[in-house]
């Protein structure tokens, strides 16, 4: 196993910042959050349980440092072959477990292990107590190879605020890694956004170079609008020489007022739909291997106490064949303060 010659550095890069400020880092309480899921999915026939829990840390220190991290333990329960006896599997993944320092409102420099930021679904609405579907879209690998988490260094900020307008940047550079749940490519990339408050929309472009093995270009662009309080529509379009493809979703949370508010106000209906065409054949690329469409329909519910119960339909069209996907999953979202932080902590 090759060895990633940074982590050291990293690590004690977040460990010289834990102790840099002892003071100032009392003066606000580290936060645990995430969230705990039970999902189960029954895809062309072959059923699935997933037990998910993604704790998140958050431990700022002083008025310019920020520890970040993530991580993913899932259970995966599921017949080997049709009929067979039901086996069971363990992964756990680092998200993300990085070190960001802000400059000044313009720039945050961010050194560690990260999400990799391509277009939005990834950092934005990849949590499970985030997205409002539980598959992902299909083509969610273009441009977060190998993993959807970087090694590396990213600066990201705001280029020019306005009060009509504000675009914001990202830019990353991440190592080649084969540790273990610290596995990443070696890849440059950026992203602008262009977001409009008075029109509660954001577009934006992507763009990565990946550089190992075969080096290749990635771009997409994307848009995130919420024309209404109670609307918001997402979309994405990404190209890579394996194969191109766009997903677009919308949701509506019903209104409390009006003929049965009391009931709906807690149900939100989603739909999307997907095509993915396939460009030139790929190995490991963990994109369709043919062209593919894909419509899926969907109901949150929402329990008080962060508690949210979903439920889907999918509709998978494609030459290699079709599918129908069904998917149901409850996930509880916690946040509270770190325990036994020192009693001088505010």
């Amino acid at each position: 196993m090759r060895r990633n010659r940074y982590l050291p550095f990293w690590a004690g890069l977040m460990l010289a910042a834990l102790g840099a400020c002892p003071s100032q880092g009392q003066e606000q309480v580290p936060l645990i959050s995430g969230a705990a899921g039970l999902l189960f999915s029954k895809d062309a026939g072959q059923a699935a349980l997933q037990p998910i829990l993604t704790p998140v840390l958050v431990v700022p220190i002083g008025s310019r440092f920020l520890v970040e991290a993530s991580a993913e333990l899932q259970g995966y329960v599921a017949r080997a072959t049709p009929g067979g006896p039901f086996l069971q599997q363990e992964f756990t993944t680092i998200e993300y477990l990085q070190l960001d320092y802000v400059a000044n409102s313009y720039l945050t420099i961010v050194a560690g292990r990260f999400l990799t930021p391509f277009n939005i679904y990834n950092e934005r609405l990849g949590p499970i107590w985030i997205h409002n579907l539980q598959d992902g879209p299909l083509i969610y690998p273009i441009g977060t190879r190998t993993t959807g988490s970087s090694d590396g260094v990213m600066l990201r900020g705001v280029a020019v605020s306005r009060p009509e307008w504000l675009l914001n940047y990202t830019a990353f550079f991440s190592v080649l890694s084969n540790v273990s749940n610290l596995e990443a490519g070696r890849a440059f990339g950026t992203r602008v956004g262009l977001f409009i408050p008075k029109a509660r929309l954001e577009v934006g472009s992507s763009y990565q170079r990946f550089l190992q093995d075969q080096h290749t270009d990635s771009y997409g662009v994307y848009l995130s609008w919420l024309p209404t309080a109670r609307v918001e529509v997402k979309a994405e379009y990404a190209h890579s020489p394996q194969g191109y493809g766009y997903w677009i979703e919308g949701a509506y949370r019903f209104s409390e007022s009006g003929l049965l508010g009391r009931e709906l106000k807690n149900i939100q209906p989603i739909i999307r739909g997907q095509q993915f065409f396939r460009l030139a054949p790929g190995v490991g690329d963990q994109l369709p291997q043919a062209d593919t469409q894909r419509v899926d329909f969907g109901l949150n519910y929402y329990f008080p106490h962060e508690i949210r119960l979903n439920g889907s339909y999918g509709r998978h069209l494609s030459s290699s064949g079709n599918s129908n996907n069904w998917t149901l999953d409850l996930t509880y979202r916690f946040l509270f303060p770190m325990p036994f932080w020192p009693k001088g902590a505010k």
